[in-house]
């Protein structure tokens, strides 16, 4: 893949502390982060996503919102190249998925989520696991370079995750395997970043805790764009920029999220009247 123009994407010093983004310098700006057209998924004669369009501008960060069954995790699937569409097009910096390598595609998506969590080993080290983002590999059959060890160093690091390093998987909360998911995802420097529903199983506090992390998230990393997936309208922090709407499979809307996100909109979403609140910290929604 070649890389060429003024686009920034996050590479990790590696050496000194604290650890810094540098700027590399990959694609043109004028090139979108992700871009879907006319993106279809059909499996058993069932149709999952039908004609969506969608595109991720360098400096946007993203909300996809849904209710269950919306497509969310399909779309998520297709995102990451291991979900072929039945027609249309994903592409992730001008490169086409079905064009392009997807194993070098993939490396542009960092993901965090339960599909990564649930195929960690429970004796794995957190240290380890972020070590093994740096090629995208799970469960480490021996000692990570000491290179990679440094990268997520000073990545658990920054994520102030740092006292976690040499504890093994299953010892860990959920919401210390959250930052460490996130590190992994982010140790191949990627230029998009793609968090799905990182609250689910945190307790009040971690939840809390792990926003606030979120809500700096686009400001610590520069050049990396931040996609959400939830149902959730609380976990939607001020850094969040644009929302996309999914319902039966279709986008209902999508846009900048202040013209987006309203009560009329989600009560569409829902199928139920909803009132929208909007509040310095965020958003909240209750049933009317």
């Amino acid at each position: 893949m070649q890389e060429s123009g003024t686009r920034q994407i996050v590479a990790w010093k590696r050496q000194g502390s604290p650890l810094k983004p540098v700027s590399v310098p990959p694609v043109s700006s004028k090139v979108p982060v992700l871009s879907v057209t006319k993106l279809r998924i059909a499996r058993e004669r069932k149709v999952i996503l039908r004609s969506l369009d969608w595109c991720v501008e360098p400096g946007q960060h993203w909300v996809i919102l849904g209710p269950n069954g919306s497509g969310k995790s399909s779309l998520l699937a297709a995102l990451t190249g291991y979900f072929a569409p039945t027609s249309g097009n994903v592409s992730v910096l001008g490169e086409t998925f079905g064009r392009s390598d997807w194993r070098e595609l993939r490396r542009r998506i960092g993901l965090a989520g339960p599909a990564v969590a649930s195929l960690i080993q429970p004796s794995e080290p957190a240290l380890h696991i972020v070590a093994g983002g740096v090629d995208g590999v799970i469960n480490l059959w021996r000692r990570p370079k000491p290179a990679a060890l440094s990268i997520a160093r000073k990545l658990l690091r920054q994520l102030k995750a740092s006292g976690v390093a040499l504890r093994p998987w299953g010892h860990l909360s959920q919401g210390e395997r959250q930052r460490v998911l996130i590190a992994r995802a982010l140790a191949s420097a990627p230029a998009l970043l793609i968090l799905d529903e990182p609250c689910a199983g945190l307790d009040p506090l971690a939840r809390r805790d792990f926003l606030t992390l979120l809500n700096q998230l686009p400001r610590r990393l520069p050049g990396v764009s931040v996609v959400l997936i939830t149902h959730h309208v609380e976990e939607i922090v001020p850094a969040f920029s644009h929302v996309l709407l999914l319902r039966d499979g279709q986008k209902l809307a999508s846009g900048p999220l202040r013209e987006i996100l309203t009560s009329k909109q989600l009560t569409a979403l829902w199928g139920k009247k909803v009132r929208l609140k909007h509040h310095r910290q965020g958003w909240s929604m209750g049933w009317a």
